[in-house]
């Protein structure tokens, strides 16, 4: 009887250790594999071996915590089902051929880090649910067809570094609560339709570093308080419609000296302020 109870105990364990991962979360992984195409990919999954095995997973204690597959020939659209995968911390489809719009599922992973859709043919608005992601640290969806605004809720992203969202159909102004996201260190929005002004609340991003709004319709003053932001290496802010003047320490940040459209859409060179050590902005 007791060999018997040991034979039976070994291939328990030999069946878990070829699972690798809950019976569960293997058939969301399949059903990622069957609607991104997987007979298409580059590199595809034997999925008569180990989870842990197939490329660009990586599973940690019995859980998935990781699927980058980035520049691996994925097409078709992400099924809702990836938001059981609730200890996911890594998203990474950069690169592929994936349609269809951001899942709400989505919403479920409180864990994710890195969500990395950028370069793909994604199509919709960015939900408000991104605001419940609140470990995310990069957030990257640039190089799609994504419209509508950006959702304030983005501001609860409290551990949120990079914001990528450049190269879409994004219109609207930027909202405020953006600025709430105080560990932002890049933010690039450059290429989009956004319009309205940029505000002094700006300067609430004291680790910012780099800016890119380049290539939209926004207009007004460009805000002095862009002096606050210490850390700031880069800055492209041209080619909007921004009238006033800029101090010359700005100018020098923006990548083609701040260039602009005018009133009749000519290009031209905003007015830059030479005398620098005059104060510029006030200190509260």
């Amino acid at each position: 009887m007791k060999n018997i109870f040991t034979f039976l105990f070994t291939v328990l364990a030999s069946v878990t250790l070829l699972a690798n991962v809950s019976a569960s979360e293997k058939a969301v992984l399949l059903k990622i594999y069957k609607s991104t195409h997987g007979e298409n990919w580059k590199v595809k999954w034997d999925i008569n071996t180990p989870v842990d095995t197939w490329y660009g997973v990586k599973v940690k204690q019995e859980k998935v915590i990781s699927i980058n597959l980035s520049d691996n020939n994925l097409s078709g659209q992400i099924p809702i089902e990836i938001g059981t995968l609730v200890n996911l911390e890594e998203l990474n489809l950069h690169k592929n051929k994936i349609e269809g719009v951001i899942p709400t599922a989505l919403a479920s992973l409180k864990s994710l880090r890195i969500l990395d859709l950028s370069f793909n043919k994604i199509e919709g608005s960015i939900p408000s649910i991104i605001g419940n992601l609140t470990s995310l640290e990069k957030l990257e969806l640039y190089m799609n067809s994504i419209t509508g605004n950006i959702p304030s809720s983005i501001g609860k992203l409290q551990n949120l570094k990079t914001l990528a969202l450049f190269n879409n159909l994004l219109e609207g102004q930027i909202p405020n609560e953006l600025f709430d996201a105080k560990e932002l260190k890049v933010v690039l929005l450059n290429s989009n339709k956004l319009e309205g002004k940029l505000t002094a609340d700006i300067s609430k991003l004291s680790n910012l570093e780099n800016l890119s709004l380049f290539e939209n319709n926004l207009d007004g003053q460009v805000p002095f308080d862009l002096e606050k932001l210490k850390n700031l290496k880069e800055m492209n802010i041209s080619y909007n419609m921004f009238s006033g003047i800029v101090s010359n320490k700005l100018a020098v940040l923006d990548t083609l000296n701040l260039t602009m459209f005018n009133d009749r859409g000519v290009a031209v060179l905003m007015d830059v302020k030479m005398e620098i050590e005059r104060p510029l902005v006030s200190e509260d």
